[in-house]
């Protein structure tokens, strides 16, 4: 079998001219596996590269807009799930890619979902792994937060340029893990200087261009309407949900589960936040 540790750097181009980077794992010949990672987060993440070569998969991980190589979206559009679920066809097809899993870890989860609902045909299997529900459903967003989220719902227009400056202390905090991991659960795994330097380095490429990635996700994710029915997902889905979890609670994930037909649900034991990394070859097996 010919695979390859070392990712392989794609470039797609959009209609309108701009670009999606996206890195590449695994069997080259392998079947395609697509990883649209947390926010912030970026290509530059294999999760797990033995699990990844067991599987024999050809992994696909996507900038979304605004982070690491890929373009953000074009001036004045107001960042929705559909529009950057959209651009990641988009990518795939302009890549040659028909038929693909797709794994959406945190934020990408959701972006995953719309994906599934909006180009049945491209998504053969789906697994959302981590990510929140609505937070005045099964609530997670910080107090001091939440204030704010309400009133950028009231101009998602004006949302991203407001919440980019906001941010923009972030982007010299380089590979800071705790952007991604919280809690024991996740100290405990980021002991490991492996998986913390997995982790970081996807970090440092999400927001070496800036935070207009990590806005964009959170505008999308969190201000936006979702612009999608969860109910159209037609793909066979399984749902990922650490028991010590100290970003998105357990319960999420029977929220999830009410909601994508069909959805089976799994949780995983000793981890939190991060448990993409280690329970990467069961996500594998669930959409290979």
């Amino acid at each position: 079998m010919t695979r390859t540790d070392a990712p392989t750097e794609l470039s797609a181009t959009l209609p309108d001219g701009r670009r999606v980077a996206v890195a590449a794992y695994g069997d080259p010949a392998g079947p395609a596996v697509v990883l649209l990672p947390s926010g912030p987060g970026s290509r530059r993440i294999d999760p797990d590269p033995a699990a990844t070569a067991a599987a024999g998969v050809r992994l696909l991980v996507v900038d979304r807009p605004g982070y690491g190589g890929s373009d953000p979206l074009p001036a004045g559009a107001v960042p929705t799930l559909p529009a950057v679920a959209d651009v990641v066809a988009a990518a795939l097809a302009d890549l040659g890619v028909r038929d693909a899993g797709v794994v959406g870890w945190s934020s990408g989860g959701w972006v995953a979902a719309a994906l599934a609902a909006r180009h049945p045909d491209l998504v053969r299997a789906l697994a959302v792994v981590g990510s929140p529900a609505p937070d005045d459903e099964v609530p997670w967003v910080g107090e001091e937060h939440r204030a704010a989220l309400r009133t950028m719902r009231r101009d998602p227009a004006g949302a991203l340029a407001a919440l980019a400056a906001q941010l923009a202390p972030l982007a010299g905090t380089g590979g800071d893990a705790a952007l991604v991991g919280a809690g024991p659960a996740d100290e405990r795994l980021l002991a490991d200087p492996q998986v913390r330097e997995r982790v970081e380095a996807m970090l440092r490429e999400a927001v070496r261009p800036g935070v207009l990635g990590m806005a964009t996700d959170v505008v999308a994710v969190n201000v936006s309407p979702p612009g999608f029915d969860l109910g159209a997902v037609g793909a066979r889905t399984t749902l990922f949900y650490a028991e010590q979890d100290a970003v998105v609670p357990l319960e999420a994930g029977g929220w999830w589960a009410a909601r994508v037909p069909g959805a089976r649900l799994e949780t995983v034991a000793g981890v939190g936040h991060l448990l993409l990394l280690p329970a990467w070859g069961r996500v594998l097996a669930a959409v290979r």
